[in-house]
């Protein structure tokens, strides 16, 4: 149980971190930033740039499109949580962070180290037919508690993967509607 909460709490902290430090702010920043650097230099450096303001390919976005918000609904809720868990799977720590972000950002407040390294120990405690099963899981909509469309419940128990995990190693989160969208706030 000790390890479990460790982990819920490590993993909160470093999605809060990343969060914080990759948010559409900075993004914006560092693709505003490029453009003009490359426009003042060479052409040749136009093709890096334009992957970089884009999603990273072979990933679905973790965000919503546009300057949209993501919709505020029970799916969307699902949408995200099952991207946590595909990220957990892949070890994907930069959509892991996003996600879990305001829970990590908790974590750290309470001692624990940023998301991106707390979350590579929680990688490491995941049995490679655990992270297998992680990179497919979906929800079973029937089991999660939906509080208010702005926090919505995930147990255990509504995870569904072909492998077992008990509480010790994943856990139920919550997601709160925060930012435009749903973030893992706490884990239990």
């Amino acid at each position: 149980m000790r390890m479990r909460t460790m982990v819920s709490v490590g993993v909160s902290a470093c999605v809060a971190l990343m969060a914080c430090a990759c948010g559409p702010e900075k993004s914006k920043e560092g693709a505003d930033a490029k453009p003009s650097q490359s426009s003042a230099s060479t052409g040749s450096q136009e093709p890096p740039v334009t992957p970089s303001a884009t999603a990273p390919t072979g990933k679905p976005s973790a965000s919503p499109t546009g300057s949209l918000p993501a919709p505020r609904t029970k799916e969307r809720a699902i949408e995200r949580y099952e991207q946590y868990l595909h990220a957990l799977g892949h070890e994907d720590i930069d959509t892991v962070c996003e996600v879990a972000g305001p829970g990590a950002k908790k974590a750290q407040d309470m001692g624990f180290g940023p998301c991106t390294s707390t979350y590579v120990v929680v990688f490491q405690m995941i049995s490679p037919a655990q992270k297998k099963a992680l990179q497919t899981a979906t929800v079973d909509p029937q089991r999660i508690v939906v509080r208010t469309l702005d926090k919505i419940e995930m147990p255990l128990e509504a995870v569904r993967a072909s492998a077992t995990f008990s509480e010790d190693d994943l856990g139920s989160y919550t997601l709160e509607y925060l930012k435009n969208d749903y973030y893992i706030t706490d884990g239990s």
